[in-house]
């Protein structure tokens, strides 16, 4: 793997630490400062949103000056988030917590573009495998996010170390970037280059759509039972807070792990395979999930979530570029990436309503619907287009 895939691994590993961060504490401070109880778990939906609103924007820049300096800005909304997060903590105020949570969703936002940085640094062949690659900077961030969180959590002002300590790793994450990623090392120009089909006629292709699905469905299914399970373990199963912290800890890690091996798996057994077995955990998680409130149901459910997830991820994020030309992937990976964490935005902040009207066994079974779902549109992509021949023709 060229330096520039090692250097986006290792920023990954710091920059994606808001994500488990404010996780973890998120709705535990949202309790703390909220004039209201219910608002609790705002701060963790916001992420999310913030991610969704800048999509767009981080991509539009993206194509006009070049990923590293976006890159760059998205560490320092990262920064400026962490800092209104500590000043949240300081002063008490609820409202800026919310904003410290969206602030930080608009850094991931550009974090998120990481991976498709890492597949235009390697040859074609290598894309995937480039992909999880940086992926598996998650694996780091699912640890050292908690961690970091963990370092302030009581005193006077709860949290305000924590809100410190994220700054730093942010930080970090940028002097990273600043010394090692070179935008030269990009098979393709990051400067602004119009033409392409329309996005209309992109969208005619059944590929780009089993692509987004397994992406759009995978991240919104993980999200809308992630959400909901420290809520459905700490107050409707009566487990402690340490037990739901582990859960989700091994999840986020059960997410990531499997990019040691996804990215030599879309060339062994192909994607479509690959997506299969993502669909398999998903439904073998809800069964379990629905079975059972004990420490191992959870534990069992969340871990095959995390694998499912990695498979249809990645799978997806592996086949959309096989669905546009060079010049228009600005434009459909920004589709992708809204659709996506739209997807996932409003599951997370309807899981909390689930989960109150319906238990833990109905909210596991809302699933189910949006899996067949991504089953069909496979089965048309598949059907339509074998995998063989369902890439678009690009020129040399």
């Amino acid at each position: 793997m060229p330096l520039n895939v090692w250097v986006l691994v290792a920023a990954q590993a710091l920059a994606m630490c808001t994500a488990p961060f404010i996780v973890f504490i998120g709705s535990i401070q949202g309790r703390l400062l909220s004039p209201v109880p219910e608002y609790a778990t705002l701060p963790v939906g916001l992420v999310v949103v913030g991610t969704v609103l800048a999509i767009k924007p981080a991509t539009w820049l993206m194509e006009r000056i070049g990923r590293k300096r976006v890159m760059l800005l998205g560490t320092v909304m990262g920064m400026t988030a962490a800092f209104l997060g500590a000043l949240a903590s300081w002063q008490g105020l609820f409202p800026l917590l919310c904003l410290a949570s969206v602030l930080g969703g608009t850094g991931l936002a550009v974090v998120h573009q990481y991976r498709f940085a890492a597949m235009e640094s390697v040859p074609p062949g290598l894309a995937a495998t480039a992909a999880a690659r940086v992926l598996l900077g998650g694996l780091v961030a699912a640890w050292l996010g908690p961690e970091v969180a963990a370092l302030g959590g009581g005193g006077e002002h709860p949290f305000l170390l924590s809100w410190l300590g994220l700054a730093a790793v942010q930080a970090s994450a940028l002097v990273i970037l600043v010394l090692g990623y070179r935008a030269g090392g990009e098979l393709v120009r990051e400067t602004h280059s119009g033409g392409g089909r329309p996005l209309t006629e992109i969208l005619k292709n059944p590929l780009v759509w089993a692509a987004i699905s397994a992406a759009s469905v995978g991240y919104a299914v993980m999200s809308f039972i992630m959400t909901a399970t420290p809520l459905s373990m700490t107050e409707l199963a009566g487990h402690d807070l340490n037990d739901a912290k582990r859960v989700i800890q091994l999840h986020i890690m059960a997410m990531y792990l499997p990019s040691l091996i996804s990215g030599w798996l879309t060339r062994v057994i192909g994607i479509p395979v690959m997506m299969a077995g993502g669909l398999l955990a998903y439904f073998a998680c809800v069964a379990l999930a629905a079975s059972g409130i004990s420490f191992h149901h959870y534990l069992g459910a969340l871990l095959l979530l995390g694998v499912g997830w990695n498979f249809l991820f990645v799978g997806g994020t592996s086949l959309l570029p096989r669905g546009y030309l060079d010049v228009e992937r600005f434009r459909v990976q920004g589709l992708n990436d809204i659709l996506v964490f739209g997807s996932q935005a409003t599951a997370a902040l309807s899981a909390g309503a689930a989960l109150s009207w319906l238990g833990w066994s109905g909210l596991v079974m809302i699933a189910v619907p949006f899996l067949v779902l991504h089953g069909v549109i496979m089965t048309v992509w598949l059907v339509r287009s074998p995998p063989a021949c369902a890439s678009i023709s690009k020129p040399d």
